[in-house]
């Protein structure tokens, strides 16, 4: 039989950008998927948390539920942002133990707990060995503080959590909010729109020198559910791809992509965050077979050609 036949299976943020690839995933295998949504399950309060687990009564909880967005989200929001990340992840694994049948609990956390100067590329041992980079630091320690709670409840209480570090996500579906979206989706809207508003100068944030690493959202997706079915050791493991490109090298693949021949010109006023992010992702790969697929070329075209359809 399969795994997921017929398994009882909560995604919290099952209706955002990622947790719709996780939900899709999983109802393709044959799993009974509860999606709790913020109107009705409010994860910040314990109660109501506690009442989406007597209501759902899963044997699998992948917690995806959220309070994101870029450097500016993350610069205006970082009281907010450290609160809500930090409650709901409190009341899901506390909540999750007092509920006393969940077989594994799966908690997706961010690259922006590893310190700010990690050894490139980061390997898992090295989150705890400094302070993130500011602009994200109160978001990234809530997170990983989750991981602490994680070891510690294991140890005391017997409950198998495991701990995910996706590098940053894009794909069909992402935020392109400018006010609060990462960088791959608001870069395309700013050149879609300077393209389309025949715009011959575009502002990019920062110097364009910082790197970073992209996996593709339906990447991801394959990568949580992998480690759902398959992963049982409290150690993080990083979900990623190994390529890591400067912010100016993404600025001149999406302008390619999209056909903007524009000058960009960078703010240097602007945050550049964390100077580099590439992932060690050998342990995805010997642990449960996670190998993403999607090269960023193709997984550019593809979020681009979305974008474009849905504004025509």
């Amino acid at each position: 039989m399969n795994f997921w036949d017929s398994r009882r299976v909560v995604v919290t943020g099952g209706a955002g950008f990622l947790g719709s690839y996780v939900v899709e995933k999983l109802n393709g295998l044959g799993a009974q998927v509860f999606v709790p949504r913020s109107r009705d399950y409010n994860l910040i309060q314990a109660e109501q948390c506690g009442r989406m687990y007597e209501d759902a009564q899963p044997q699998t909880l992948i917690h995806l539920a959220a309070s994101v967005g870029g450097i500016g989200a993350n610069q205006a929001n970082p009281g907010r942002f450290f609160y809500e990340n930090m409650a709901m992840g409190l009341n899901v694994i506390e909540q999750g133990r007092t509920y006393g049948a969940l077989e594994k609990l799966v908690v997706v956390g961010t690259t922006c707990s590893y310190p700010k100067f990690t050894e490139v590329p980061f390997k898992e041992e090295d989150l705890w060995n400094g302070f993130p980079e500011e602009t994200n630091a109160p978001y990234g320690i809530a997170k990983r503080a989750l991981l602490s709670m994680s070891y510690g409840y294991r140890s005391q209480y017997g409950m198998n959590i495991i701990y995910l570090i996706p590098a940053n996500l894009y794909g069909p579906g992402d935020n392109f909010d400018p006010n609060s979206s990462h960088v791959i989706p608001a870069l395309i809207k700013k050149l879609l729109d300077a393209k389309q508003s025949n715009n011959d100068k575009v502002i990019a944030w920062g110097t364009g020198n910082p790197s970073r690493e992209f996996l593709y959202a339906e990447d991801a997706a394959e990568g949580i559910v992998l480690a759902a079915e398959k992963y049982n050791k409290p150690e993080p493991i990083n979900l990623g791809n190994s390529r890591e490109v400067t912010i100016r090298e993404l600025v001149n693949l999406i302008s390619d992509a999209v056909g903007y021949d524009g000058e960009i010109c960078w703010d240097q006023s602007k945050p550049d965050g964390q100077p580099r992010r590439r992932l060690e992702v050998s342990r995805a790969l010997e642990e449960f077979g996670f190998e993403a697929r999607t090269d960023l070329e193709t997984g550019l075209r593809g979020t681009i050609g979305t974008v474009t359809h849905s504004t025509t």
